[in-house]
């Protein structure tokens, strides 16, 4: 018996007051219908209509109980940093890899072949953990099982 049940997210919802948070990894965050754990120890159905990428501030919309926090777990990254970011921004891009992408450095999953490959451009690379918040995060490009080729609402012309 779960506690509580999502059928809807709010997007930034967080700025709201929320009652309850849940602290998810990258690929969890990723989900249509999945029971997690809230920090109050509490049980949560999500039942979404399609699968979904959840962003750090977003919130989960539990009925009349009100919202629940998503926030962003930390988790083992690879830091990339060195000369031309622009270039291994590229690569990685290249390889449809999620990344995070600040001033001064990139952040990307621990992926052993990616990061030799990174050396070999002269990256220097460090393992850190921290929440992973890649670009495009919030509507799922990047998200490589999420490929929708249709026209949307808000269909992007290249």
């Amino acid at each position: 018996m779960t506690d509580y049940t999502s059928y809807e997210v709010r997007r930034g919802g967080a700025e709201q007051s929320c009652f309850d948070r849940c602290v998810l990894t990258y690929e969890d965050r990723f989900l249509r219908r999945k029971v997690i754990r809230t920090e109050a120890g509490k049980s949560l159905l999500i039942d979404l209509e399609a699968t979904t990428s959840l962003d750090q501030g977003d919130a989960l919309v539990a009925g009349d109980a009100g919202l629940i926090e998503v926030i962003a777990a930390p988790e083992p990254l690879l830091q990339i940093t060195g000369e031309n970011l622009t270039q291994l921004a590229w690569h990685i891009g290249n390889r449809h890899t999620p990344c995070q992408i600040e001033e001064g450095r990139l952040l990307i999953q621990s992926d052993p072949v990616i990061g030799h490959m990174l050396e070999h451009l002269g990256a220097k690379l460090t393992e850190v953990s921290e929440p992973f918040l890649p670009e495009g995060g919030a509507y799922g490009h990047g998200r490589t099982h999420s490929h929708e080729h249709g026209h949307t609402a808000h269909d992007h012309h290249h």
